[in-house]
């Protein structure tokens, strides 16, 4: 008898340790109850295509979500051939960190943190406003890592890191995330994506 109360004990300690586990990881979570979003491939290939048929259209936001404690954005970029510079090709972030999987095609890239007369962009800036938040453009990288970039290669550009394509063979694509824990970028979920591609079928 002694032994079953003492193994019931032992059980409800255990369920109430357990018990108390679940509730702490519940309330630590960062975003509680926050949906899952979902981007099907068929919608990634509208956006590409959007970017091929104008080539304007570099940088198209397919999502940004807020995630609790970050925001995580996710875009479809498109870059045509590329085998001469402009005079400000560097860009820069001040917040807004970027991760770059490539889709198609391939190219150079060169990053780094030692930027060469770096100057802010305006506030008004599209890329400012919707998509990577304050930061700069600048003539050089001092010291620059260079990456040849191909389909299924990753590059993570920290904010704060210097980042310009040098060259660009035919074209490349990548699907971009970015990582925005100031939360700078404006939401962006399916229903606005849905108008956004509405509008550029009827172009």
């Amino acid at each position: 008898m002694r032994s079953i109360l003492l193994l019931g004990v032992v059980v409800s300690v255990v369920i109430a340790f357990a018990i108390g586990r679940l509730s702490a990881q519940e309330s630590a979570a960062s975003c509680r109850r926050c949906p899952s979003t979902y981007i099907p491939a068929s919608e990634i290939a509208e956006f590409t295509a959007f970017g091929r048929a104008d080539l304007s259209l570099i940088d198209q936001q397919m999502r940004a979500i807020d995630i609790g404690k970050s925001r995580v954005d996710v875009a479809l970029v498109h870059r045509g051939k590329l085998d001469k510079l402009g005079g400000r090709s560097v860009a820069e972030h001040d917040l807004v960190s970027e991760v770059y999987y490539i889709l198609s095609g391939s190219g150079t890239n060169r990053t780094g943190p030692d930027l060469v007369d770096p100057k802010p962009r305006p506030a008004t800036d599209r890329t400012v406003r919707l998509l990577n938040g304050p930061g700069g453009d600048a003539t050089d990288i001092r010291n620059a890592a260079e990456h040849e970039l191909k389909a299924g290669d990753v590059l993570v550009i920290p904010a704060g890191t210097g980042h310009q394509f040098t060259k660009i063979d035919d074209h490349i694509t990548y699907l971009m995330v970015r990582i925005d824990p100031d939360k700078v970028v404006p939401l962006m979920d399916e229903a606005a994506s849905q108008a956004y591609r509405a509008a550029h079928r009827q172009k």
